[in-house]
């Protein structure tokens, strides 16, 4: 099973693999060529809507303190300088207009109050009325440009759906006159190019592409720095980043032909997500309009990943590493990379209050632990409340911190309870674990008879797993690999699932997990020689899921 990763090229398996990546992953495996009968679909064509005349140019960004890189303070670009939204009137058709015109498909959500923090400068607009179909916030009704009676305890903030625009293009008509301009683009990849990055799993050096106006395109490096690269490697699920061989790369790009993104990118490196770093230099164009980069060539990351992620698993020193007692560990999550978050103190286990809690912070503790930067950082006990001490209060992390016992903190937890326990949900790199295994029969996607893809005889096939002294450890297991969350049960008969006839067949055996294992492949099983009594069918083992 360890083999498979090698990815041989069964059409299958191929296809299966874009399945279930989650969508940043699934940009990684865009540049392998598309099989025979799969025409490579012709890019979005983005139709930016047409302003009204007589209505002013804005920019827009979301600020504060965010617990998610789609969510913030809404604030407003007009008359040379940054200002803020009041809260009233304010409604979900305002919030749609805000998302569509930042890049987003639509809005989730709105929060009156401040609750990102309080904006500065002026307030632009209040008792704001949109009908949802706006193309820009600036053709809604309000009391007219920095018209209120409003402070900034009312400021307004827009949670956005993570989706972005198809072919999404980014308005730069203002770009001259504002300095702090956020990035907005559609999607970002890491492309490998060197082949032996292209047959690894997860992808961890490449070509930095961003999808812009539907088309990928590479990033000129001549502004290019670590800090950039170390954002992106977080998006990724990569916990820091590393030195590159240039020359082998410069032989390469000057190869090709190159389709230049016509900004660089400008991080300070704590970013989360690099919708809040800024945009860069405009690059210079050339007499067919191309973007060039003079004496450059496109940008290449190279990340470290965590040691559960390396991308073999057959190095020896593996064996020899004894992991350091952790002072940070994830509890109460379904999933790898999520959890409350619990920290060694004094020899005790406590948890940390969700006052200020934000994705700088959340950040620190994934890189700490060998994943990215943070997805989202969780307040409210969302994961489950913790027991015993609530040994941090009011974190604030630089983002550059080893730890986040190194940030700043009070140590002073009076007035949070556990119903304050602050959890995270980190980046994780894409390692295509959800493809080598499925649920088939089921009354829904949540359970079922467990279907494993192993390698028989040079070919790849489905096949079920014995269900001798299979128990939840092992069904826990499963479901944390398919991303189903927990396991309400494991059954060793499964003859009332109907399951695909062509995987009766035991293809994995003896199988005993500990629990934390990624995926079932990790755990202790017989290998190639099978040995199961019962056989498979209507014996094969089965587990039902369950999110909470």
């Amino acid at each position: 099973m360890a083999r498979f990763l090698g990815f041989t090229h069964n059409h299958c398996f191929i296809t299966l693999f874009f399945i279930s990546l989650s969508p940043l992953g699934l940009a990684q495996y865009e540049h392998w060529p598309y099989l025979p009968g799969y025409p490579e679909p012709p890019p979005q064509v983005y139709q930016p809507p047409q302003r009204p005349t007589n209505v002013p140019k804005i920019q827009l960004r979301l600020a504060g303190q965010k617990r998610k890189h789609n969510e913030g303070r809404v604030e407003v670009f007009y008359s040379g300088e940054w200002g803020t939204v009041c809260d009233d009137d304010f409604s979900i058709h305002a919030a749609h207009v805000v998302c569509r015109e930042l890049g987003y498909v639509e809005a989730v959500s709105w929060l009156p109050s401040s609750k990102y923090g309080k904006g500065e400068g002026k307030i632009w607009m209040d008792n704001v009325h949109c009908n949802g179909k706006e193309t820009t916030l600036a053709a809604c009704t309000s009391n007219g440009w920095g018209v209120t009676d409003c402070k900034h305890t009312e400021d307004v903030g827009v949670v956005c759906s993570e989706k972005r625009i198809p072919g999404f293009k980014f308005d730069n008509s203002l770009l001259n006159q504002i300095e702090n301009m956020n990035i907005q683009v559609e999607d970002i990849r890491i492309r490998a190019i060197l082949a032996t990055y292209r047959k690894r799993v997860p992808v961890t050096e490449g070509y930095v592409e961003v999808k812009d106006e539907g088309i990928w395109k590479q990033i000129c490096d001549k502004h290019w720095t670590m800090k950039n690269s170390r954002v992106v490697c977080g998006m990724f699920g990569f916990p820091s980043e590393r030195k590159y061989n240039t020359n082998v790369y410069k032989m390469f790009a000057s190869r090709r032909k190159q389709h230049y993104w016509a900004y660089s990118m400008d991080c300070s490196g704590n970013e989360a997500h690099i919708s809040s770093c800024k945009l860069g230099n405009h690059l210079n164009v050339d007499a067919e309009k191309n973007t060039t980069c003079e004496n450059g060539m496109p940008a290449v990351v190279s990340c470290v990943p965590g040691r559960a992620f390396a991308p073999s698993s057959h190095s020896g020193f593996r064996k020899a590493f004894r992991q350091e007692q952790p002072l940070v560990r994830l509890k109460g999550g379904a999933n790898t990379g999520e959890g409350r978050v619990e920290v060694l103190k004094n020899g005790e286990w406590g948890t940390v209050c969700d006052d200020n809690w934000n994705l700088v912070s959340a950040s620190v503790v994934c890189r700490e632990l060998g994943f990215g930067s943070a997805k989202e950082a969780i307040t409210g006990a969302r994961l489950g409340q913790g027991m015993g001490p609530i040994h941090l209060n009011e974190i604030d992390c630089t983002g550059f911190e080893k730890s986040v016992t190194d940030c700043k903190f009070n140590m002073e937890s009076q007035g949070c309870n556990h119903e304050e326990d602050a959890a995270v949900r980190c980046n994780v790199p894409a390692m295509g674990f959800q493809n080598q295994l499925r649920l088939s029969g089921g009354r829904n996607p949540y359970e079922g008879r467990v279907e494993v893809l192993a390698e028989r005889n040079g070919t790849l096939r489905w096949g079920t797993v014995c269900s001798e002294s299979w128990s939840t450890v092992e069904a826990m297991v499963v479901c944390r690999q398919l991303g189903l969350g927990f396991a309400s049960h494991a059954f060793q008969e499964t003859w009332y699932w109907h399951g695909d006839i062509s995987a009766d067949d035991v293809v994995m055996s003896g199988v005993k997990c500990s629990g934390t294992e990624m995926s079932l492949a990790h755990c202790r099983h017989d290998g190639a020689q099978v040995s199961c009594p019962r056989g498979g069918g209507r014996f094969g083992a089965g587990v039902s899921c369950s999110e909470s």
